[in-house]
């Protein structure tokens, strides 16, 4: 007499990787998950999608608050080169680091001073490496970062 496995159930999604690879399709998972009444699952890929997407997050901050540091720090070591395009990335960081504020409040002033270090050294690697020549600033301001405005134009 030959036994018949029960039918396996089937294999959860490997939420991380998934998450990782697409958000999109993370979610539609989990859409269907519930859809067909299967909360646990749902709520652990969830849970999953939810964190890969604040560390995306996380990144995207550091990334613009190195590259928006850098274009300061360039406009303050080479008056002389200062471009129109230095003035726009400058607006458009700010703009970036403000739209993920927005969406996820957690990614605040205080986050920003945790990281500020870290990408203030990037900045500076990238804007001597761009400039050719070593840009001593010391520091940078929360002011000269946030709020001091960048423009060609005399105002």
């Amino acid at each position: 007499m030959e036994f018949q496995q029960c039918s396996e159930q089937p294999e959860q999604p490997e939420w991380e990787q998934m998450a990782i690879s697409s958000p999109y399709q993370t979610a539609i998972a989990i859409q269907q998950l519930l859809q067909e009444r299967k909360w646990m699952e749902a709520s652990q890929g969830l849970g999953v999608l939810i964190e890969s997407m604040g560390r995306s997050e996380k990144r995207a901050i550091k990334s613009q608050l190195a590259r928006l540091m850098s274009h300061v720090i360039k406009w303050k070591c080479q008056p002389g080169m200062r471009s129109a395009s230095w003035a726009i990335s400058i607006r458009n960081a700010r703009t970036e680091i403000a739209d993920s504020q927005e969406e996820f409040p957690s990614l605040n002033q205080d986050y920003i001073q945790k990281i500020w270090g870290i990408c203030f050294d990037r900045a500076i690697q990238d804007a001597e490496d761009e400039l050719g020549m070593r840009c001593v600033v010391g520091t940078l301001s929360w002011q000269e970062v946030f709020e001091k405005p960048y423009t060609l134009l005399d105002r």
